[in-house]
Parts: structure tokens; sequence; C-alpha cells
């Protein structure tokens, strides 16, 4: 059973396929909905090397998204503060291979929002159930931002926050469904984002969660 409601209407192909967030920011409809089978078995090798799990932030807060990390670099957080690591820190291994289905992707749909050539070497997955958001928040740990984020909706629908340069800009309420990809980058690339709440829900690819795949060049 898929949730019903607002969302339902979201997948229908009337709409427009990309909507404009902000300048150098695009939602990309439906893009990945073609290659979720295989996102999704590609998220399943990742995990069966690199397993969910829920870090710890600086202050020593527990994060309520699960997440793991697959390319040549992951994201960690810990009492010690956020970073990009080679090694996943609970098995001292380096990260699994993103595979290559993850990488084509994530380099058409930054064409796609006008960023030719980007080679992510960081993808973060990340899984919402229901109840779980992401706080308002910039993705600066890179330490350069030439290049987009691209970000990958499967499952469960959300609705994505976009804010300005700002924490207290007023952030849009974008509605996320099963295949949406947003890629932000340029003007945009330090534009405050976050997740609201997921609602409850069951969806016929992921069960009751969402699942998420973020892109980015770090190194």
């Amino acid at each position: 059973m898929t949730t019903p409601g607002l969302f339902d209407d979201l997948e229908d192909d009337a709409l427009p396929a990309t909507q404009a967030l902000a300048s150098g920011a695009v939602l990309l409809r439906g893009f990945a909905r073609a290659r979720a089978g295989a996102l999704l078995d590609g998220v399943s090798k990742v995990l069966a090397q690199a397993p969910l799990r829920h870090l710890v932030t600086p202050g020593g807060f527990r994060m309520s998204v699960a997440m793991s990390n697959c390319g040549p670099l992951g994201w960690v957080s810990d009492r010690s503060g956020y970073r990009y690591d080679a090694n996943d820190p609970d098995s001292g291994r380096p990260w699994p291979a993103m595979p290559e289905v993850f990488a084509e992707l994530a380099d058409s749909a930054a064409r796609a929002g006008g960023f030719d050539g980007f080679a992510p070497d960081a993808c973060l997955i990340n899984r919402y159930e229901p109840g779980t958001r992401l706080s308002l928040h910039q993705d600066r740990d890179e330490g350069h931002y030439d290049w987009p984020i691209v970000s990958v909706s499967l499952g469960l629908p959300a609705v994505f926050l976009f804010g300005g340069g700002r924490r207290s800009d007023k952030a849009q309420r974008v509605p996320l469904v099963h295949g949406d990809v947003v890629v932000w980058g340029g003007p945009s690339r330090l534009h405050y984002h976050g997740v609201l709440p997921v609602k409850d829900g069951v969806h016929p690819m992921t069960g009751a969660c969402r699942i998420n795949l973020t892109f980015r060049k770090a190194g």
C-alpha cells in the first residue's frame, strides 16, 4: 500500500518535468524513477558491507537519520566533529565502492541541472523512518563548493525544505516523491536545507521508509 493523499498527484506525468527552486537549484521530477530498482539493489549491496548506523553529533546528540556511505570518501560525525574519511570508522575498512549506476545517475542529473562533468567521490545513504526529520543545515564540510549537491529520493514521500544563504531565510516546502532528484550548486550551493518529519506509510519498493542518496564532491 502506498501513502495516499497529497503526494499521489505529484507522480502525475502531466506535471512539469523540472521546477526551478532558486538560481542554480532545480527539482527534477521522476528523474530517477526508471532506475530505482537498480539504485536500491546498489543500496542493498553497499549496506551489506557498511551497515546503516546512527551517528553522534559533536554535541553528543544521536542523529535520528540512519546512514552509511559509499565511494572513496564518506561523511562521518562524532564528538570530535564533522568530516570526510576514506575509512568506515565502524570497521576500519575503506567504504564500499560506489555502484556504477549511482555515479551515472549523479552525473546525468547534474547535467540536467546545468552542471557538466560532475564526478562525485562521496555518496551518503540515509534512511528516514516515519517521524524522522533533518533540521536546516548547510553542506559545507566539503571544503570547496565548485560542484553541486545531487539528492535522490526513493520510497516514501517527504517535504524538502530549501531555504537561503542564512538560516533565518524563509524556506520553501518542496514535496518529493519516489524518483525525484534535487540538484543545487553555484549561487545556491550553500543554501540551508532540511526535511520535515516523514509521515507514516508503506512504499512497494522500500517498505516503511524513505531512502535518500546524496552525492557530493568532497576531495
